[in-house]
């Protein structure tokens, strides 16, 4: 008897989405954005309709994030376009909104035999080990995510033939907008005069640069506990620095480095955005310098902002 030919891959999905990545991605990269959850929302729809092409449907359509925390509700669209929304209560450190996901796709691996293909909307490195499990229990793993929050561990297991691009996701004007908002307000590094070449040793650049740098965004108070926590590193690992002479500044990427250690629960996004909140809030503000072989990037403190204040006053008592 001729051998049947093998069955066709189910053609249904199961799709997650890290609601909280997206939308704090947006908020941050193109600087709060007015109508923040049309943008969200106008990229699940458009995800939900370029797998509907590939002839895959989507029985399964969650998003999560601590609503709560959200400026805006955006359970009521969600719900219209058919997303079952999980609202999951956020830690000192983390939120929780990765460990639900990842809980929710084993389910619905073991429970669902009929659904072939797994969406996360999500980029972050600590998926690595779920997209792993699910390869190999012979399910096709989709990501969805903008370039720039995405970890470059998870690209690499991925593979870009399975990386959807949020980018396309998004329509082209609101891209635009989007785009056009971002350059509107220039990142630090993009207004900084050129400074005079200096070797990046383990100190610091020349301390005259300072007068000639651009002036600190207005100043806020810190609003969250992981930015006074991170402040408050920045603060101790210039006194460290400064044991044996004086530092002014941190090194960028070696100070993300060890906010790793500091932070190990946090996904390196989020550390990014602290770093970026701390900026708005006009603690500090990040220059770029140039070395003898490549240029870097420094954190600048600002020493009139209240909280800096408040840290620096004891070292210096």
């Amino acid at each position: 008897m001729a051998n049947r030919a093998a069955p066709a891959a189910p053609s249904y999905a199961a799709v997650f989405v890290d609601f909280e990545n997206v939308y704090y991605f947006l908020k941050n990269h193109f600087h709060d954005p007015p109508d923040l959850n049309d943008y969200v929302l106008a990229l699940v729809r458009k995800l939900r309709d370029d797998l509907a092409a590939r002839g895959l449907d989507c029985l399964v359509l969650n998003a999560y994030a601590d609503f709560e925390r959200l400026a805006t509700a955006p359970q009521g669209g969600l719900y219209l376009m058919g997303v079952n929304t999980r609202n999951v209560l956020g830690t000192h450190h983390k939120n929780a909104a990765d460990m639900q996901l990842c809980i929710d796709a084993m389910e619905v691996l073991y429970t669902r035999p009929d659904i072939g293909t797994f969406v996360l909307v999500a980029g972050d490195r600590d998926y690595i080990p779920l997209l792993q499990h699910l390869r190999r229990q012979a399910r096709q793993v989709l990501v969805a995510g903008f370039r720039e929050a995405t970890s470059g561990d998870l690209l690499q297991n991925l593979g870009p033939q399975h990386f959807l691009d949020a980018r396309e996701l998004l329509p082209p004007a609101t891209l635009a907008f989007l785009e056009a908002r971002r350059r509107a307000r220039p990142a630090p590094e993009a207004t900084a005069p050129t400074p005079t070449p200096v070797a990046p040793a383990a100190g610091s650049p020349d301390a005259p640069e300072a007068e000639a740098t651009p002036a600190f965004d207005p100043v806020r108070p810190l609003t969250g506990p992981d930015e006074q926590s991170c402040l408050a590193f920045m603060v101790a690992e210039l006194l460290r620095l400064s044991q044996h002479r004086p530092v002014n500044e941190l090194w960028l990427t070696p100070f993300l480095r060890r906010l790793t250690d500091e932070f190990p629960a946090l996904p390196e996004y989020e550390r990014r955005d602290l770093i970026n909140a701390l900026r708005t809030a006009g603690a500090l503000r990040i220059e770029k310098r140039e070395g003898e072989q490549h240029p870097f990037s420094v954190i600048v403190l600002n020493p009139e902002h209240p909280d800096v204040r408040a840290l620096a006053a004891p070292a210096a008592a």
